[in-house]
């Protein structure tokens, strides 16, 4: 008798406050099914709260409708602008909320971490990303806007690398990247 291959459905995610890509993938055994992906967009202009409001209540309608197993979403990358960073990390605070209100277990990477998982290179172009995302989903056209095909990316990583490469989303400045011990739970 042979067994059913494991079904594990991630939502990928890339935060952010003007738009917050996601992706939700299901992996059974080593093929992946695309269940849905877009963006959440906030306009410029509405106060900053409202903005997160937004973002917390679609990714509580995404957790609930499509019932995930487990989150990826892009650990922050402090470049110059400070100023984005912050509305940034508020942005992946609201998502992160609503993870956790849902139960489900949040894994993070660089974008170096997804750049080699996806196309075997850590400083590949957005452009190898997006193509290879396309191809390893069997999808006709790379997802459309950015945002979202970044969060399909994020998803792939967690599917295919497994906690082995992940970081449990802690954040970083917490704990310290790998100060935290999670490598000895189980996953895809």
């Amino acid at each position: 008798m042979t067994k059913e291959p494991v079904k594990k459905r991630i939502i990928g995610i890339d935060p952010g406050y003007a738009i917050t890509g996601y992706g939700i993938i299901d992996k059974v055994g080593s093929k992946f099914e695309v269940v849905d992906y877009g963006v959440i967009e906030t306009k410029a202009g509405v106060d900053f709260p409202l903005r997160l409001l937004a973002i917390n209540d679609k990714i509580r309608f995404l957790l609930e409708q499509f019932k995930p197993d487990f989150m990826s979403i892009e650990e922050l990358f402090m470049g110059h602008n400070h100023t984005t960073v912050i509305g940034t990390a508020q942005a992946r605070g609201a998502v992160l909320v609503e993870a956790g209100r849902a139960g489900v277990e949040v894994f993070e990477f660089t974008p170096g971490q997804v750049k080699l998982a996806i196309t075997g290179y850590g400083k590949a172009e957005k452009k190898q990303v997006q193509i290879m995302t396309k191809s390893i989903l069997g999808l006709k056209e790379i997802p459309k806007p950015d945002d979202a095909a970044d969060a399909l990316a994020l998803a792939i990583t967690l599917a295919n690398t497994g906690i082995a490469f992940a970081g449990k989303a802690v954040s970083g400045y917490q704990y310290g990247r790998y100060g935290y011990s999670n490598r000895n739970q189980g996953f895809v």
